[in-house]
């Protein structure tokens, strides 16, 4: 099977691989947090979680759909979110304080490449090689993946309704 592919400003880039399915079991992964301790994915177990991968905090969609998420989680019970790019911890923690984002936790993917690796969410060619696509998953408190989105075109956002619905299922509300 092929790799899946995202484009950035119309121009093809390749992804490790294929991202995991609604479906599958979602993999483990370890990250590194705004005080630079290592947490792993299963720790924010027993809610549903949405992780939202992003490039970078650095770029205007990628602030701008963090703090969307860091509002619309706001509004719901029984879901964590995380926001994962390549960025450091230390960017990390000055995009989140200065943009007040207190919903939604951020993790770092630079220490080990964990999630990277295990999603294939990485890209592997062209400009933005080596950082995290823009992809979303919602998933269970069994830890099954019940919504992935993969945006197509690095600049846009993702469908945050359709998220929200997934939100909605899994959490019984």
């Amino acid at each position: 099977m092929a790799n899946d592919s995202v484009t950035l400003g119309g121009n093809p880039a390749q992804l490790r691989g294929q991202l995991p399915k609604v479906g599958d079991n979602a993999p483990e992964f370890t990250f590194v947090n705004s005080k630079l301790e290592e947490l792993s994915s299963y720790e924010l177990g027993g809610k549903a979680l949405v992780i939202v991968a992003v490039p970078s905090l650095d770029t205007g969609v990628c602030a701008k759909e963090t703090r969307r998420f860091n509002e619309l989680l706001s509004q719901k019970e029984g879901v964590v979110g995380l926001v994962l790019s390549m960025d450091l911890p230390f960017a990390m923690k000055r995009f989140c304080e200065l943009e007040g984002i207190e919903n939604v936790k951020s993790g770092s993917d630079f220490r080990y490449r964990e999630f990277a690796e295990a999603y294939n969410a990485d890209i592997v060619d062209g400009p933005f090689k080596g950082l995290l696509a823009r992809v979303v998953f919602v998933v269970d408190k069994d830890n099954v993946i019940r919504y992935a989105e993969l945006v197509p075109e690095i600049g846009q956002e993702p469908n945050y309704d359709q998220v929200l619905a997934a939100v909605d299922v899994v959490t019984g509300r």
